[in-house]
């Protein structure tokens, strides 16, 4: 049966959209932080759908809450008054750390990226736009536009004018060898430069940790720093929280707040994990910015009913529940775990990230050069353990990607653990 639907797949599929494994695999059912196959098996998820199932699989009060509204109404579009859409920007503004806040829905990071986009160029009437190296910010013309990975880049054709600065990657590159605040220094100092050398830039777009590029950040601070550059020429702070929002880092609700000694961005982004796998993005701005548009601007499937029910629960549910203390707990355990085993393993160059968004970058042994077989050959060994993990990377690097929802038990994090040390001592 699933060699049948991966026929079917490659008949009507693009050629560009990539399936991981070798024999790919059908996901029929989840319960908790476990999901099952059609033809029966069993997995530890420890990737969540691309980190949104964020809470955890067939949660009882968002599956109540989307099939009570379903048998209400599911859409009616932005042109009606939507009570769970006020609601749910209500929690949304108040948590964001934005003074005078509104919040506009959309159903990806990608469009939400992509309105972030739109403002900060209108509001500063540039289209230049600063990114960081190794970035990811969605698959639309525009944020390929400002996306620094090559291996998720297709044209260079973009409406912007993107200028890529120093910091996103901590332990490689021309700086990798200095101290933090050394490295902080020069990459502050690269970016005056590149200030100096180009029109007035609209805004910097940032992720606090990268999440295509293998769970890459630069230290603590660095944004900040950033953003008191920026500010003395009014540049503005785009933070992609698409990742790393919603408690995921455990060290904080925001990942900007480990940069967040200047105050918060100007634009926060947001989608993945709020919907627990409904489809749910989003972007947060101070009000003079989300209302500098002077046509009209809708969206039709942005805040629908049923999407907006399924992010009040899942958002009442991690707050509750204090998932973000035991992402810090649970991540703070496993990544100790990983360390530990990495040690033992020569392709491990670096375990890396925070909470439960976790990296492990493969090299061939010795060497900082990436090895991409190995690092498949990790995802397969994995799979046939009964645990799910993605990849990820940029240039010349090759990282497998740990990222489980965030109720991840003590006793699943070293269930993954023992299967993760075994596919890597496989290579």
């Amino acid at each position: 049966m699933t060699k049948d639907l991966l026929g079917r797949h490659r008949a009507v599929m693009p050629d560009w959209l990539a399936l991981y494994y070798e024999e790919p695999l059908e996901i029929t059912h989840g319960e908790g932080r476990y999901v099952w196959d059609s033809e029966g098996n069993r997995y530890l998820d420890f990737f969540g759908g691309i980190l949104t199932t964020m809470t955890a699989h067939a949660l009882p009060e968002v599956t109540k809450a989307v099939s009570e509204q379903a048998g209400r109404i599911i859409h009616s579009s932005t042109l009606y008054l939507n009570r769970p859409m006020v609601e749910l920007a209500e929690r949304i503004a108040h948590l964001s750390g934005i003074p005078d806040a509104r919040v506009f829905f959309t159903t990806s990071g990608t469009e939400a990226n992509d309105t972030a986009l739109l403002l900060a160029t209108t509001y500063r009437q540039s289209n230049t736009i600063l990114a960081m190296r190794n970035s990811y910010h969605g698959r639309s013309f525009s944020a390929v536009g400002v996306t620094g990975n090559r291996g998720w880049s297709p044209t260079s054709l973009s409406p912007l004018q993107t200028l890529y600065v120093h910091g996103g990657v901590r332990t490689r590159g021309p700086y990798a060898q200095l101290s933090d605040d050394d490295f902080i220094a020069a990459c502050v100092d690269d970016l005056v430069d590149v200030l100096g050398h180009t029109r007035p830039p609209a805004a910097l777009i940032a992720e606090p940790i990268q999440g295509v590029g293998g769970f890459t950040s630069g230290p603590d601070g660095l944004y900040a720093a950033f953003r008191e550059v920026l500010a003395e020429r009014g540049v503005l702070w785009i933070a992609d929280e698409v990742q790393t929002g919603w408690g995921r880092t455990g060290d904080h609700f925001w990942g900007w707040q480990a940069h967040g000694r200047s105050g918060p961005p100007d634009i926060i982004t947001f989608a993945k994990g709020i919907g627990n796998g409904m489809s749910i993005g989003g972007v947060v701005a101070r009000a003079e910015i989300m209302n500098c548009l002077d046509a009209n601007s809708i969206s039709t499937f942005g805040g629908t009913q049923i999407t907006m029910a399924a992010g009040l629960a899942n958002l009442n549910y991690l707050l509750e529940h204090d998932l973000q203390g035991n992402a810090r707990r649970v991540g703070g355990l496993l990544v100790e775990r990983l360390r530990a085993v990495a040690a033992q393993a020569p392709h491990v160059r670096e375990v890396r990230g925070r909470g439960l968004m976790l990296g492990i970058e493969i090299t061939r042994p010795g060497t900082d050069e990436a090895d991409p077989a190995a690092a498949s050959a990790v995802l397969e060994a994995a799979r046939e353990g009964g645990l799910l993990i993605g990849r990820g990377g940029g240039h010349n690097t090759t990282s497998l990607r740990v990222a489980p929802p965030l109720s991840l038990t003590v006793a699943e994090a070293e269930e993954g653990a023992e299967i993760l040390e075994s596919a890597l001592r496989s290579i």
